[in-house]
Order: structure tokens, then sequence, then C-alpha cells
């Protein structure tokens, strides 16, 4: 059997035994990549290369990037790794906060643990419209309670409304990093409104009722993988 064409694999890594790559991991599949999923969480091995991957995404996770797990650390020390190689990389949420750790931000919590979780407005850049072949999207839906400063020498993509102002950035040609999620579907809505209800109760949360699928925005979360990978 030949070999799978290292040019189209995608490193996916997640961090719960039930997560899925969503949107972002179909749109990838349908540009005709192959997904390389691993859970460094559950012991998985992270590649001391990435020759035979195209590209690095990180995902999502309901841990802290300043948690004192082992694979923690880990997976930060190992995001060196796509920055040296100039391999492209996409970090979601946790994956955001992570590369902004490796990269000597801080990463931080307010004392009464407010956070986003719903729809929420976003104030893109003009490079943040360059970079998509969509226009970068201006109503997002956020699940998080920790927020990342803005890393030295990376460049601001987006600003948030609220307690969360820095919400996407790009350092150097290849990598990005969103605070919030493109990736859900409404599958994953339901789960984690279901799951995760009593965060809904946490300051800053949107009320459940307010949470809902607004279709017109979601064309612009279309993103465009092709110039990335």
């Amino acid at each position: 059997m030949a070999e799978p064409n290292p040019r189209r694999r995608v490193l996916i890594l997640l961090h719960q035994a039930h997560s899925t790559p969503g949107r972002v991991g179909r749109q990838l599949q349908a540009l005709g990549f192959e997904l390389d999923i691993r859970r460094a969480s559950l012991g998985d091995s992270l590649p001391a290369r990435l020759d035979r991957h195209a590209g690095v995404v990180v995902f999502g996770g309901p841990m802290s990037a300043n948690d004192g797990d082992e694979w923690i650390k880990r997976e930060i020390d190992w995001l060196s790794v796509p920055l040296a190689e100039d391999k492209p990389y996409l970090g979601l949420c946790l994956g955001a906060q992570l590369l902004a750790r490796q990269l000597g931000a801080r990463v931080f919590s307010h004392p009464d643990r407010r956070g986003e979780a719903g729809y929420y407005p976003l104030m893109p850049t003009p490079e943040a419209d360059r970079l998509c072949e969509p226009p970068f999207p201006r109503f997002v839906y956020q699940w998080h309670f920790d927020g990342f400063d803005l890393p030295a020498g990376a460049e601001l993509l987006a600003d948030g409304v609220g307690d969360f102002p820095h919400q996407a950035y790009r350092y150097g040609r290849n990598a990005v990093a969103l605070q919030f999620h493109p990736e859900v579907t409404y599958q994953m809505m339901c789960r984690w409104t279901t799951r995760g209800a009593h965060r809904l109760t946490q300051p800053g949360a949107r009320p459940p009722r307010t949470i809902r699928w607004p279709t017109n925005s979601m064309k612009s979360m279309r993103w465009s993988f092709s110039t990335m990978y």
C-alpha cells in the first residue's frame, strides 16, 4: 500500500476522548487532506519533526494552559516544532492560549472566573480580512474562561468588545491563533451547553435562551485553508 502523501496530511491535536475536529476537520477533508488525530492528554506521542505533515491544528478543551499537568507542559514545549519549521499552525481557544504560552505571553483568568459562552461580536483588523477568502467573521461562538495577552512580535487580527480584548493574532507567516470556535457544529454546541450547563451561570456568559445558530454569520466562518496549507 502506498504511503500517504505527507503534503496532504494535517496533524490534529484534540484534548478529550470524545472531542472531534468539527467543521474545521470537514473543511480540511473537503480540501483533500488526511487528518492525523492525536491526543497528547491521553498519552499519544507528538512527532519530533513535521516533514510528514502539511500543518497543525490544535483545538480547545476544558483545561487551562496554566495547569501543571505534564502533558500540557510537553505540548507547550512541542509547539516550538511547527514554529521552527514554519509549518502552518491554527490554534483554537486552548490551542491559541498554548501558543501564547510558548511565545512567552500571559494566559490569565479573571478573579470572578468570568468568561464568554455563546455568540459575541468581534472587531477584526484589515489584515484579518486579507487572511480569509470571505471577510473575517464579525460574530463568533465562544466557550472560554481564560484569555491571553498578545505575544511579543505577534500581529493582532481581532479585538473583543468585552473582558477579553485579544481574540485573534498571527505570529510570523504561518501561525494563526483564535480565541473563538469556528469548528463548532450544532451538535457540538448542544453537547457543550448540556454537559457544561453550569458554565452558563458564570459572569459574562450568555443566558441559554440567547444562544442561537445564526445561519448568515456562519458563511463567514469558512476559512480559506488552502491559503495556509
